[in-house]
């Protein structure tokens, strides 16, 4: 499933395709990520099915049970802990390192150091405490994206009252990152065939996702079995105790949602000022999931295409080309790149294909701002036999760099993803009956993306979650905020969390791109502010366009 946001430069502009935040968003990105799922080959799978033994159930619905207010004794000396900040090469952002159990159940099984970051407040006014960012993913650095934007790019006010904190939880980045595949594997496994036309093709496909899968269980196999959004979450909480705060004041968007609703769930009595922005619902099982995710690709694609077909030269159609008929016309591009990929110039002699072509247009999907780059970039590509272009907005969704190393974006993302919700598909056939439904959604789309439900199939570790209820009774008001053309975490999971959090008030965006704050909305940026300054939570359905 793809559920990410994207970073943003010291200006405020997200460089990235997927780009979140803008002001100009172009689409290059930093290691504060998209934020979410790889694509089509490495979309792990964020939910489950629905089935599971009574016995798992059980063990599910303690896991997410509140836990208590005192601090059990075997936890006490990690929620003591004093952070030793130093400097840490980013001027005004001192960083350190605090320690986790590895297992919960077990503290004294070992420990997992997480990286953490912060950027003390500037004034006037009093402090407030901290407030932790969450950029999504799961996968996505915190640390990067605090020092690439939110430390310095978000509202003034907001960071004069605020230590602005980010944590990378456990597996991603720089909190003892899973490692999966190199940077040539990893382009092979990029470049796979995501849209199997006979057994052959299928069989690659799988063997994929089975090397994939095998390259992260021999990284880290003990590490794997623990880098679920529960053990997260409660990582976050001995943060929260280690900075000195009463309470946890948090930012999270798309993946971060369901990390912050969460905490909530499992801490209360010490949830502060919470903002949910890209919400996502924990609920779901994974085949529902992504079947909407794919919807809302549609959603968006179409929103593109109106805009692309008021251009001149638009490579999907002249005015007036409905977006069913450029959808078809995209597809059979995409069908033309599966027979024939393209040159794109690279040094590495990496060519077009169809799955390489389908991440770029996916990847200018999360962010209007990027929706001129991609349409030069089709244009190139589908009339001038260069897909240098859609290879950039591929390679940016990726976080790959220009020496062919990958972050560990797209490794953590399948980790936590697998681990938290079993898969949507257990076998190939399965996925082959649900095409119809998945092309329904999306015509232009679904096809990929019901492929790239399968990944977790294959995963080493046995998913510890269930889709689940979020309802956190006992919290302070909640904001959770939905963008109604939200690409990767439809509107309609934000009005679900909003209605199982017990203390939720739901903000809308009437407009496209993924998630909100931040990207140019006047009245949602003032009325978040407003809550996270002066603890003023908006009215419960209050719509900004």
């Amino acid at each position: 499933m793809y559920t990410r946001r994207s970073p943003r430069t010291a200006s405020g502009s997200s460089p990235r395709p997927g780009g979140l935040h803008r002001r100009t968003r172009s689409t290059g990105r930093t290691a504060a990520g998209l934020l979410a799922v790889a694509a089509l080959l490495v979309s792990a799978c964020s939910s489950g099915s629905p089935t599971t033994s009574a016995a798992s159930a059980a063990a599910q619905e303690a896991a997410l049970a509140a836990l208590p207010r005192a601090t059990p004794a075997a936890l006490s000396s990690y929620y003591r802990q004093k952070p030793a900040w130093r400097g840490c090469g980013v001027p005004g952002f001192e960083c350190a390192t605090v320690k986790a159990p590895l297992d919960y159940a077990e503290p004294s099984a070992g420990d997992v150091r997480l990286a953490v970051a912060r950027k003390k407040a500037t004034g006037p006014g009093k402090r407030l405490g901290s407030l932790l960012v969450n950029p999504g993913g799961p996968g996505g650095s915190a640390i990067g994206y605090v020092q690439s934007y939110a430390g310095i790019g978000y509202p003034a006010e907001v960071r004069a009252r605020y230590d602005m904190v980010a944590v990378d939880p456990r597996g991603v980045a720089r909190s003892e990152p899973v490692e999966c595949l190199d940077g040539p594997a990893m382009d092979r496994y990029t470049q796979t065939d995501s849209t199997p036309d006979d057994a052959n093709e299928t069989d690659g496909l799988t063997a994929a996702y089975r090397t994939f899968a095998e390259g992260c269980g021999a990284d880290a196999p003990e590490l794997l079995r623990h880098v679920s959004t529960v053990e997260a979450a409660r990582d976050m909480d001995i943060v929260r105790a280690a900075l000195g705060d009463g309470k946890l004041n948090f930012v999270g968007a798309s993946y971060g949602t369901f990390l912050g609703a969460t905490y909530a769930g499992l801490f209360p009595e010490r949830t502060g000022r919470l903002v949910l922005d890209g919400a996502m619902d924990p609920s779901l099982p994974a085949r529902r999931l992504n079947l909407e995710q794919t919807a809302g690709f549609e959603t968006a694609f179409r929103s593109f295409v109106k805009d692309c077909v008021r251009q001149a030269g638009c490579p999907l159609g002249g005015r007036g080309t409905p977006p069913e008929k450029a959808g078809r016309n995209l597809k059979a591009f995409f069908e033309k790149l599966d027979a024939r990929p393209v040159p794109t110039g690279d040094a590495g002699g990496r060519r077009l294909t169809e799955s390489l072509a389908t991440t770029g247009v996916i990847a200018a999907m999360y962010d209007e701002g990027s929706w001129e780059r991609l349409r030069e970039a089709l244009t190139s590509a589908m009339r001038e036999n260069d897909g240098s272009g859609l290879l950039v907005l591929s390679d940016s969704y990726y976080e790959r760099d220009a020496e062919g190393a990958y972050s560990n974006l797209m490794f953590a993302n399948a980790a936590v993803n697998c681990l938290d919700l079993p898969p949507a598909f257990d076998t190939a056939d399965e996925v082959r009956r649900a095409l119809p439904e998945f092309e329904k959604a999306s015509p232009v789309f679904g096809e990929g993306l019901a492929w790239a439900s399968l990944n977790c199939a294959y995963w080493p570790v046995r998913a510890t979650g269930e889709p689940h209820r979020i309802e956190a009774k006992g919290a302070a008001p909640i904001v959770v905020v939905g963008t109604t053309r939200d690409p990767a975490t439809p509107y309609r999971w934000a009005r679900a969390l909003a209605g199982q959090l017990s203390s939720a008030r739901l903000l809308t965006y009437e407009g496209d791109g993924h998630t909100a704050y931040g990207r140019g909305s006047s009245c949602i940026d003032r009325t978040i502010n407003a809550y996270l300054v002066r603890g003023t939570p908006p009215q419960d359905g209050k719509r900004c366009s």
